[in-house]
């Protein structure tokens, strides 16, 4: 089968949606660029890092995932969603996360265990790799259960690792397919209001999904 090329900019549409969606109009000017990979359109108010975070073995597991290319439709799922599923390499979202897709596959194969990858982005940001914003974000995707314990346990790990850094991330959101976490890292926040749990249910995941199959402006 013949995919478009593979890049990362699906789950760069996807953030933005899942952000404007579940959080409100504070991202509604959001473009998707690079260096971070999401922006505030023509101001420095909001750069958003977008990457994906695995535990560590999971590389050898995802091999034997059956690709999507090869699904069947199920009750409720219409042939164009299984067309757009099929053709796109793409599922993230879709069926509980049961599926990755052939492109989805090379995404999740970069992917480092979650405090890897948080400590390089740290740096990154900490360095001015990213640019000037007035406020950072760290938008990571995990195609494994995230509960919010595992939640706390980054927050804490970030705020650790980033407290003697002048440039920082503030928010830090955890989308793990039907779970989303927006956790606030700021300075002088109590314990209890670091982390807003959210459930993302199946229709939301299907209109990131397919909104973030349009490749015209990519």
């Amino acid at each position: 089968m013949a995919y478009r090329k593979y890049d990362t900019c699906f789950f760069e549409r996807y953030a933005m949606a899942e952000l404007r969606e579940v959080l409100g109009h504070k991202f509604d000017t959001l473009v998707n660029c690079d260096r971070p990979d999401l922006q505030s359109q023509g101001s420095d108010a909001l750069g958003i890092e977008v990457t994906r975070a695995m535990e560590g073995g999971r590389q050898a597991a995802l091999k034997m995932l059956k690709d999507i290319s090869g699904i069947s439709a199920v009750e409720g799922e219409s042939a164009s969603d299984i067309n757009a599923m099929k053709s796109s390499g793409y599922g993230y979202g879709l069926r509980e996360g049961g599926f990755i897709g052939g492109l989805e596959l090379d995404y999740w194969m970069g992917a480092q265990p979650m405090k890897e990858i948080i400590a390089n982005k740290v740096g990154k940001v900490s360095s001015g790799f990213y640019g000037n914003f007035r406020e950072f974000g760290l938008f990571v995707f995990s195609n494994d259960r995230v509960t919010l314990q595992n939640a706390y346990s980054a927050v804490m790990y970030t705020l650790d690792i980033q407290k003697a850094l002048d440039v920082r991330y503030s928010r830090l959101y955890i989308s793990a397919v039907t779970d989303f976490y927006a956790c606030n890292l700021e300075d002088d926040i109590s314990f209890e209001y670091r982390i807003s749990p959210f459930t993302v249910d199946e229709l939301q995941r299907k209109e990131f999904f397919l909104s973030s199959l349009d490749y015209r402006n990519v």
